[in-house]
């Protein structure tokens, strides 16, 4: 729920210790990207985006993590891919995690267009940012890998909500 906080999230990193949101420290927002992982030839595209703009993030007091429910060696395979070595890869997402965080989870369909078996169960992409004192601002989940949130768009909003102060929206949990 926007402006709540959002639940505990703790993982590792493949060269980056312990990732706890809660103590990140990031100055003005966390943006936390779940991929499918390894096996997804979306995700490998996406995250090229993502750790191309990262520097953008960084300019703007964002700190960049995308994590994984993959093993360490599926997600370091992923990294190989991504040449993107300031990217924050977290993995071994407990599942249970990820639906605490209103991910979807999926059963393999085995192998994928690109010969890469799926995992027997995968959390589904999510994008969340999230403020420093571990309130929800922004957040997207998607039921399969398609039509994902653009970084260049996820930018321009955050120059406009820092510009404008403005609230984190959709907050409201009243009677209707």
């Amino acid at each position: 729920m926007p402006r709540q906080t959002v639940p505990a999230l703790q993982v590792p990193t493949l060269q980056h210790g312990n990732f706890s949101l809660q103590g990140d420290g990031a100055e003005r927002f966390t943006l936390v990207v779940f991929y499918r992982g390894l096996h997804c030839p979306i995700c490998l595209k996406y995250l090229l985006e993502l750790g191309r703009l990262q520097p953008e993030f960084d300019k703007r007091g964002v700190k960049v993590i995308a994590i994984s429910s993959d093993t360490q060696e599926r997600a370091q395979a992923m990294a190989d891919k991504l040449k993107a070595p300031d990217l924050r890869i977290g993995h071994s997402l407990d599942l249970k995690d990820a639906r605490a965080w209103g991910l979807y989870v999926s059963t393999s369909r085995g192998k994928t267009s690109i010969g890469i078996d799926e995992p027997e169960r995968f959390a589904e992409p999510a994008v969340y940012i999230v403020r420093p004192d571990g309130s929800l601002y922004y957040g997207a989940v998607q039921t399969m890998p398609f039509a994902r949130p653009h970084f260049d768009d996820l930018l321009g909003a955050i120059d406009f909500a820092i510009s404008k102060d403005y609230p984190a929206r959709g907050e409201y949990d009243g009677e209707l």
